[in-house]
């Protein structure tokens, strides 16, 4: 990966130094194949660089197809199962990085992001791949059975494989394009509508100015759609989601509000239980019987944060002490706190959202090799393709099992 190491003529021309790129390039060079990987951005792994809050939640224990969406989550099994999320640990064990897991079998770096990127960057030296970066593809053809991709330095490259590697939309700031949807188009592939995912929900202006009061309030919540969507689940289940929920100053955001966004479509309600497990009902009631005189709001402080309890009672319109509420307010209350049905009006869009749901459809490529099936040569991998997974570590584990699974073939 030396400056004059720079071959107009390769075996595989990666477009894309991102997780799944890289990982392409990695198994690729290991063959014996030269390979060239090209990236716009000044630095390799830019998305590494920044997730977790900087330590990488770099894969999760639990990943299997079950935690994919798409028009055929179960596409994702092949590469999965032949590059495992234990396969990866193994590697990074090798690397010396330390790691230590958090919630619902994430795993993290204990000190930074960028030993990830370190040790990609170090297997691909190791494997002979050549790194281009600050280089884009302005343009590029299949003449025959080579690739030749013009270059933004005005050189050309010949590659008999191309993979396209550059991800999706989700934070144009970091430079995220739409690139490899328009060239797989150019090439004859289908690619299914694609929409900001892992995203806050906004809120309408009423209703917005009703919570705004609640911005920063957070509480552990249960957060279902109101509609099973057609990517749900292999088996259709109602996607449920139990974790932390933020109230923001535009909506509502948090992990819960996360994963849900990926199954929410505009016009589609959402119903969040703000105090799962708790009998709201039951819990007023003894209240009342034990101290009539308290005031509403104040025991439902005890199950909720204050200000979401006042402000709970607030859009019920229930004031006053416990002795003057009846058992059918006290009901309603319990279906305010545990049964919400909220209605978004939009997400915060690419600008926040942290993957891009859809992409190259998955009957287009082999599961085996993500090679396409039509256009000899051409592999897609990683966010590119219509698979998506949830929050926690398990986007990076398609990219690095995609990656792997296309640098087996190309």
């Amino acid at each position: 990966m030396t400056p004059q190491s720079t071959p107009l003529a390769v075996d595989v021309l990666i477009v894309g130094a991102g997780a799944a790129g890289m990982m392409c390039a990695i198994e690729a060079g290991r063959r014996g194949r030269s390979v060239r990987i090209l990236d716009h951005a000044r630095a390799p792994g830019e998305k590494i660089r920044i997730s977790g809050g900087g330590r990488c939640n770099f894969t999760n224990l639990g990943t299997g197809p079950a935690n994919f969406l798409g028009e055929n989550p179960r596409f994702a099994t092949s590469a999965l199962k032949r590059f495992t999320q234990h396969d990866f640990v193994k590697r990074v064990d090798r690397a010396g990085i330390a790691w230590h897991e958090k919630t619902l079998g994430q795993l993290f770096c204990d000190d930074s992001a960028r030993q990830i990127i370190r040790m990609l960057t170090d297997d691909m030296r190791a494997a002979g791949v050549v790194l281009s970066l600050g280089v884009s593809v302005e343009r590029v053809d299949r003449v025959g059975d080579i690739y030749a991709a013009a270059l933004s330095d005005g050189s050309v490259v010949r590659a008999a494989s191309l993979v396209l590697a550059t991800g999706g939309k989700s934070i144009p700031k970091m430079g995220a394009t739409g690139w490899a949807y328009e060239t797989a188009r150019g090439f004859g592939l289908r690619v299914t509508e694609t929409r900001p995912a892992l995203v806050p929900l906004t809120f309408e202006a009423g209703l917005l100015e009703q919570l705004t009061p609640l911005a920063g309030v957070a509480v552990d919540a249960s957060v279902s759609v109101s509609v099973i969507p057609a990517s749900s689940s292999p088996k259709g289940d109602r996607p449920t989601f139990n974790e932390a929920m933020l109230f923001t100053h535009r909506g509502l955001s948090g992990p819960a509000i996360l994963q849900i966004s990926s199954y929410w479509r505009e016009g589609e309600a959402i119903t969040v239980a703000m105090a799962p497990g708790e009998a709201v009902y039951d819990r007023l009631k003894a209240a009342k019987e034990a101290n009539g005189k308290q005031m509403v709001h104040t025991a439902l402080g005890h199950i909720l944060p204050r200000r979401l309890a006042e402000s709970v009672c607030d859009r019920e319109a229930v004031r006053g002490k416990l002795a003057e509420v009846g058992d059918k307010t006290l009901r309603r209350l319990d279906a305010a706190v545990n049964a919400w049905t909220v209605k978004p009006v939009g997400s915060e869009g690419y600008r926040t959202a942290e993957v891009t749901l859809g992409g190259v459809a998955v009957d287009q490529l082999d599961q085996q090799t993500m090679a396409a099936k039509t256009v000899p040569g051409l592999f897609v991998i990683g966010e590119a393709v219509d698979v998506t997974g949830w929050l926690g570590g398990y986007n990076f584990q398609w990219a690095w099992s995609s990656g792997w699974a296309a640098g087996q073939a190309c």
